[in-house]
């Protein structure tokens, strides 16, 4: 197994830079996932890190861990409150305009026999708010920092598809797997390139994970999230 970057550690809190690809959860049909890592980011501590938050199987970069059980109750109370900054970078299958905007579509869940479920724009759904600004225009494709104010399921992805109007490149679900101009998608191309987390009486949780090599091949250059 490859050994997973830290990005930020103290003793109640470790931030990694989660590889695309890699799930949180052991997949139904077997491999390997961040379970199988646990040990080795103990680092010393006795307890296991747990994670706060979830990302995409295919999304890499920033995922925030708890070392104990309190830590992790406070960062989840963080995120409810909306005390947590997060940023992403995504490569969106079309080029676009505008320069930046925010997006404002509620989502709900919907699932079928056929192909399972999704996430759609629905005006009954949970209230789900993104800012972003087009960081450049590259080969038809457009690179994209998101600001996520909530954090529903498949947020990125959705408002992406619905608010921007194209998929993000790679995306199986929401676009197709070949989605995007250039070379073959590896994975849904999204990456959780900053995250701060303000706490009380201790300075803030902050961390940046670099854009990795396979955004390269579609003529993006890597650069500090």
């Amino acid at each position: 197994m490859t050994a997973i970057p830290i990005l930020y550690e103290d003793g109640e809190a470790l931030v990694i830079d989660k590889p695309g690809g890699l799930p949180l959860s052991p997949p139904r049909a077997g491999g390997e996932s961040l379970i199988n890592h646990l040990e080795e980011l103990k680092l010393g501590f006795q307890r296991p890190p747990m994670p706060v938050h979830r990302l995409d199987a295919d999304t890499s970069g920033c995922l925030l861990l708890a070392r104990n059980p309190k830590a992790l109750k406070r960062f989840a109370r963080a995120f409810e409150e909306r005390r947590v900054e997060k940023s992403y970078i995504g490569l969106v299958a079309g080029e676009i305009s505008e320069t930046e905007g925010t997006i404002e579509l509620a989502l709900s869940k919907i699932s079928s026999r056929e192909e399972g479920w999704r996430m759609i724009a629905a005006r009954k759904g949970k209230p789900a708010i993104t800012h972003w600004a087009r960081l450049a225009v590259i080969g038809g494709n457009t690179l994209v920092k998101f600001m996520p104010v909530t954090g529903r399921t498949h947020q990125i992805r959705i408002h992406a598809l619905a608010g921007l109007g194209f998929p993000l490149v790679g995306d199986p679900v929401y676009g197709t797997s070949d989605s995007g101009r250039g070379s073959p998608a590896p994975r849904t191309m999204l990456h959780a390139s900053g995250l701060v987390l303000f706490r009380e009486n201790k300075p803030p949780i902050a961390a940046a994970a670099p854009l990795p090599a396979d955004f390269e091949p579609f003529g993006v250059r890597p650069f500090d999230g």
